[in-house]
């Protein structure tokens, strides 16, 4: 869904289909015809480095990109697995062509990409978030995307869900939006209820569920298992 929202953005999808479904579409070839950027040599900067974060890095490898990430802690051995480089999030702001979103939602994330770390992004950078919409300050966001201080932005997660009607974001042409739709296929989802089902069983038999997925571990403490 990252690369999806990445090449929606850079290459005009979006906006190049309604041109077409619209009838607007009046001259078979020109040379500035809905102009987008490349992806392919770019530099992908992704902020938060955990186990999404390096699927998108891997799969940027794909696409020639350069890689640069922010985490709070750094990963040596992920950077030589990954070939990948740490840069402090301004750096990373300010080099990248395509910045993906990938923290986790807590107090020290809330609102980490807000006016400043947005004015530090190039006029020519695109904003991908499919992590939580609370790690964006979307009035702020609107805003750099209605001046143009950003290129645009691909968004499948929002601060409010469903996004208002009168959001901004709503009415722009340079920001993709998706429901979030992130895990949104038929063999994520039929996992999704494999694992649900098997830690509610483990759970009734007494037994500990996968720690992977245990959301509220502070629970035992209340009321053990055995």
């Amino acid at each position: 869904m990252t690369f999806a929202l990445i090449l929606a953005c850079a290459r005009n999808i979006v906006n190049g289909d309604r041109l077409v479904r619209e009838g607007r579409w009046k001259v078979g070839w020109a040379p500035d015809l809905m102009l987008g950027y490349n992806v392919h040599d770019a530099t992908l900067g992704i902020i938060g480095l955990g186990r999404i974060g390096s699927a998108v890095a891997r799969r940027a490898k794909g696409f020639g990109m350069k890689i640069l990430y922010y985490s709070r802690n750094r990963n040596p051995k992920l950077e030589q697995e990954l070939g990948v480089t740490y840069a402090g999030l301004d750096e990373l702001l300010i080099r990248s062509d395509y910045v993906s979103i990938h923290a986790s939602m807590n107090s020290a994330s809330h609102h980490m990409i807000d006016r400043e770390k947005l004015d530090k992004m190039k006029k020519t950078a695109f904003l991908i978030n499919t992590s939580r919409g609370q790690v964006t300050n979307e009035a702020d966001l609107a805003r750099a995307l209605k001046s143009e201080q950003i290129a645009g932005a691909g968004l499948d997660v929002f601060e409010k869900e469903p996004l208002p009607k009168t959001s901004p974001l709503a009415k722009m042409k340079n920001v993709v939006l998706l429901p979030h739709i992130g895990s949104a296929t038929h063999q994520t989802r039929s996992k999704m209820a494999d694992v649900a089902a098997k830690n509610l069983l483990d759970v009734l038999d007494g037994k500990e569920p996968d720690p992977a997925f245990l959301v509220n571990p502070q629970v035992r403490s209340v009321r053990p298992l055995h």
